[in-house]
C-alpha cells in the first residue's frame, strides 16, 4: 500500500496573527546562516548544539566499546563471552524496545536524554573506577552491559525523534546522515584513542572519559529548548503499541525497511565479535590490530556518511536491497583475505555498504512516518537493528571458538546476501514486478531493469 505522508503534520498552517512578513516559525527557520546542501540541518542554531555534543560523545562511547570488549577478552580468554557482552547490551532492547519508542511519544524527549544520559554517565564512571583499582571482573562488566542496554531502550528511539524535532521534515534525511558522519568520525578517532590508552595504562581511562562525554550531552540538552511537539494521546500502551504495529503492517517503506535492518542486525553487525578473533587469532595483531580494524571500517563508513549527506531524496527500497547484498559479497570477500593489509582494506568497504544502507533505511523511515508514530515505528526499527546482535553476537561467538574466526564471516556474510535477495524477490513479486535483460551497444546503462511483470 502506499506510504502515508507525513507532510501534513509538519507542515500545518500558522497562526493568522502572524503577520505576512514575520519569518516563518518551523525548527529549518531559526537560523538565517546559508549553508551548503550537505549540511543544510546545521541551519538550525539546536541542532548545531546537539551536534557538536555527539562529536564528542561516540567518540567516548566507541572507547568504551573497545575497552569492554578487549576487557572482556582478556578476563575471560573466550570470544564467546565477548558475544555475550554484546549479547546482554542489545538484549533489553529485543525484549522490551516497542515499549522504549511508548515512551519517546509520550514524554518530553529533552527530559528523558537527560536522564538517560546521566545514567550512562554512572555506569561508564562504575566500569572505569574498578578497572583503575583492580577489582574488576567479568561479570561486573556483563551487569553494566546489561543496564546500558535497558537504558538504550529508551535513549535510542528518543533520540531519533529528537533530532526530527530539531530539524524538521525537511532536513531529516541531511540530519541522519550528519548523525552518521559524526557517529562515524567518531568510531574513527575512539578505537585509535582507547587503543593508545588501553596500551599505555589500561581500560580504565576509557570508561571515565566516556563518562565524561555523556555529561557533556547532558548539559547541551539542558540548553536546547526545542519547539514543543504534541504529546501521545492518552489511552493504554497495548493500544498504543498495536497502532504502531498496524502503521507499519500497511506502509510498504517501513515494513520492508524494518525486514532489512533484521537481516543487517543479524548477520552483519557483529563484527565486534568478530573483529576481536581476526585480531587475536588470526593476525595475532593485539589489541593495537581490533583499534585499526575498527577504525579502517569507520574510515569506509565515514565516507559512505559524507557521500550519503549530499543527497537531499531518501533512496528506494530496491537501493536499500542492493546496498545489503553488497555489504554480504564484501564480508565474505574479507573472510578470505590472504593478509592483514587486504583484510583492512575490504573492512573499509564494508563500513562504507554498512553506513550506506544505515543512513538509506533510517531516513526512509522517519520521512515516511508520521510524527504521531514516529517514536514507537523507531522503536520497532531499533529493537531489530540493535536487538538483532543480541542474538547474533553470541552466535557468532560461539561459531568462532568452533569453527574459526574465517569460517564465520563466510557464513555472515553469505546470509547476509541471502536473505536481502530473498527479500528483494519477494518485494518484486508482491509488488508484481520481474527483471528485464536488454543489451543495448553504446548507451552506457546496466542491461538490467526492473519493469512490471507483464511488460
Amino acid at each position: 500500500m502506499n506510504p502515508v505522508s507525513a507532510a501534513t503534520a509538519e507542515h500545518a498552517p500558522t497562526s493568522t496573527s502572524t503577520p505576512p512578513s514575520a519569518p516563518p516559525t518551523s525548527p529549518a527557520a531559526r537560523s538565517r546562516r546559508p549553508w551548503p546542501r550537505a549540511l543544510a540541518a546545521l541551519e538550525v542554531r539546536d541542532y548545531r548544539l546537539y551536534l557538536s555534543s555527539q562529536m564528542v560523545a561516540t567518540t567516548g562511547l566507541w572507547m568504551q566499546r573497545i575497552a569492554q570488549d578487549w576487557l572482556v577478552l582478556e578476563l575471560t580468554g573466550s570470544v564467546t563471552a565477548v558475544g555475550v557482552a554484546v549479547a546482554l547490551q542489545f538484549l533489553p532492547v529485543l525484549l522490551f524496545g516497542m515499549w522504549g519508542g511508548v515512551l519517546a511519544d509520550r514524554y518530553p524527549k529533552r527530559t528523558i536524554l537527560i536522564v538517560t544520559q546521566s545514567t550512562a554517565a554512572l555506569m561508564a564512571a562504575t566500569l572505569g573506577t574498578l578497572a583503575l583499582t583492580g577489582t574488576i571482573q567479568a561479570w561486573h562488566v556483563f551487569v553494566v552491559a546489561a543496564a546500558l542496554g535497558f537504558v538504550t531502550v529508551v535513549d535510542n528511539p528518543t533520540r531519533q525523534v529528537f533530532v526530527s524535532e530539531l530539524v524538521g521534515h525537511t532536513h531529516i534525511r541531511n540530519a541522519v546522515s550528519l548523525n552518521s558522519s559524526v557517529f562515524q568520525l567518531g568510531a574513527l578517532v575512539g578505537p585509535a584513542a582507547s587503543g593508545a590508552l588501553i596500551s599505555a595504562v589500561g581500560q580504565g581511562w576509557s570508561f571515565l572519559l566516556n563518562a565524561a562525554s555523556c555529561l557533556l550531552v547532558v548539559t547541551m540538552v539542558a540548553i536546547i529548548r526545542p519547539t514543543a511537539a504534541p504529546a501521545l494521546a492518552p489511552g493504554g500502551q497495548k493500544s498504543q503499541l498495536r497502532d504502531g504495529l498496524r502503521y507499519i503492517r500497511r506502509t510498504s517503506e517501513v515494513g520492508w525497511s524494518i525486514v532489512l535492518a533484521a537481516a543487517i542486525g543479524v548477520f552483519g553487525l557483529n563484527m565486534p565479535v568478530i573483529l576481536a578473533a581476526f585480531a587475536d587469532h588470526v593476525f595475532t595483531a593485539g589489541v593495537a590490530g581490533y583499534s585499526l580494524f575498527n577504525s579502517l571500517t569507520a574510515v569506509g563508513a565515514l565516507t559512505g556518511a559524507i557521500l550519503s549527506a549530499r543527497r537531499q531524496a531518501s533512496p528506494r527500497l530496491r537501493v536499500l536491497t542492493t546496498t545489503l547484498v553488497a555489504l554480504g559479497v564484501m564480508l565474505m570477500i574479507a573472510s578470505l583475505a590472504p593478509s592483514l593489509w587486504v583484510f583492512g582494506l575490504v573492512l573499509v568497504f564494508v563500513g562504507f555498504c554498512t553506513l550506506q544502507f544505515l543512513t538509506g533505511a533510517n531516513s526512509l523511515v522517519q520521512t515516511t512516518c508520521t510524527p504521531a508514530v514516529r517514536g514507537r515505528v523507531m522503536s520497532v526499527y531499533l529493537m531489530v537493528l540493535l536487538g538483532g546482535q543480541a542474538i547474533g553476537g553470541p552466535a557468532v561467538g560461539w561459531l568462532v571458538d568452533h569453527i574459526g574466526a574465517r569460517e564465520s564471516m563466510l557464513a555472515c556474510g553469505a546470509m547476509v546476501a541471502l536473505v536481502s535477495t530473498a527479500a528483494g524477490l519477494a518485494m518484486a513479486r508482491r509488488s508484481h514486478l520481474t527483471l528485464e535483460v536488454t543489451v543495448r551497444r553504446g548507451t552506457g546503462r546496466l542491461p538490467v531493469h526492473i519493469v512490471p511483470s507483464d511488460h
